[in-house]
């Protein structure tokens, strides 16, 4: 078992598909943090130099990861609301907010936008 932040990953599994478990850190992330880390895109997390295991965890550190992200994607939606925009409303009300049609069709972002997104 391989540790990066705390979170353990099977020796077999691939470093990119461990990386993208992490939210926040999508394939464009994941393929720029291996390339940097001279890691190839097949290798699995057994393969990994300790050194380059603690280097992906260090930027993987650095960056705005999981409950911090989550918090400030929060963060945002609710300065929308509290400062009364447009968008800010649509929220309020479990409307689509990115001038999708509302005559029909709103049921998927009347579920998503219900949710009230926790940490």
């Amino acid at each position: 078992m391989v540790y990066i932040l705390g979170v353990s990953f099977p020796e077999r599994q691939l470093v990119s598909k461990s990386l993208l478990s992490f939210f926040g850190v999508g394939p464009s992330v994941c393929a720029r943090l291996m390339a940097r880390h001279n890691v190839h895109p097949t290798a699995r997390i057994g393969d990994l130099a300790n050194k380059q295991v603690l280097d992906i965890t260090s930027a993987l550190s650095n960056m705005k990861i999981e409950n911090d992200l989550r918090r400030e994607i929060l963060d945002n939606i609710r300065r929308l609301k509290d400062t009364g925009t447009y968008r800010g409303r649509r929220h309020a009300l479990n409307l689509p907010v990115r001038g999708q049609r509302t005559r029909t069709q709103t049921k998927t972002a009347i579920k998503l936008n219900a949710i009230e997104r926790r940490l």
